[in-house]
């Protein structure tokens, strides 16, 4: 069965939109129903979300993956790392259309999943790369770096600031406990080549697309990580 006859067979189990949410997901709306549908058909099926989730996909994850959208500028390529089921690249995809995403998946089956929900959905601005980020310096380079659920911030600093440019800026949702993780995490972020950081709120409660991010900026990386980055780059000949 394909993506499309999956979500066509899983959709009558897909919640509806929340009415506070509609009007501001605007000619997005469409696609992310689409979305939706794969999630709670194929991506149930192939253990992706749990089926458990299907009942709060809006409010839970569509809706939480919405607000960092309002941190992109115009033009920005951004890498979503960690990707599994495209929370929160194909959100942003769907709402931004302007940027170019990088949906970065080491797991084939998810992998397999996102690249036939990107044809599916039409995402012309989307790229499936099966890889893991920490084998990624110097095979690609970004804007910005966008994480959920992925791991410690701590840990996720030191996977994702070499993708950036400098200036370049991770975003990582968390939740209530975010201004804790990055407290503690600040010694590791600043030996990572990081030069700022703070706890955003973004989106919009009203909407139900109320998120906490935390941003990352990224300075120059740490000489070692620029001469790794280099060795990977001429060992394979890929371009950023």
């Amino acid at each position: 069965m394909t993506a499309a006859s999956s979500a066509r067979a899983g959709a009558s189990a897909v919640p509806p939109v929340p009415p506070a949410a509609r009007a501001g997901l605007g000619t997005a709306l469409p696609v992310l129903e689409a979305y939706a549908a794969l999630l709670a058909g194929p991506g149930v099926e192939r253990g992706l979300i749990g089926p458990r989730e299907t009942p709060r996909l809006w409010e839970r994850h569509l809706l939480n993956c919405a607000g960092p959208a309002e941190l992109l500028e115009p033009g920005t390529t951004v890498a979503d790392v960690g990707s599994g089921a495209g929370l929160p690249g194909l959100v942003l995809a769907a709402l931004r259309p302007d940027c170019r995403i990088v949906l970065v998946e080491p797991l084939l089956r998810r992998a397999t999943f996102l690249s036939e929900a990107v044809e599916t959905l039409g995402l012309a601005s989307v790229e499936v790369r099966r890889a893991r980020a920490e084998d990624l310096p110097g095979l690609l380079e970004v804007d910005a770096v966008v994480a959920r659920a992925v791991a410690p911030l701590e840990k996720l600093a030191g996977w994702t600031l070499p993708l950036l440019r400098p200036g370049g800026r991770l975003l990582a949702l968390k939740g209530d406990t975010a201004g804790a993780e990055l407290a503690a995490a600040r010694p590791a972020l600043t030996r990572a080549g990081a030069v700022g950081a703070e706890v955003v709120e973004v989106g919009d409660p009203a909407a139900l697309t109320a998120a906490t991010v935390v941003v990352v900026v990224a300075g120059e990386p740490p000489a070692s990580v620029r001469r790794a980055a280099r060795r990977r780059a001429r060992a394979t000949g890929s371009p950023r």
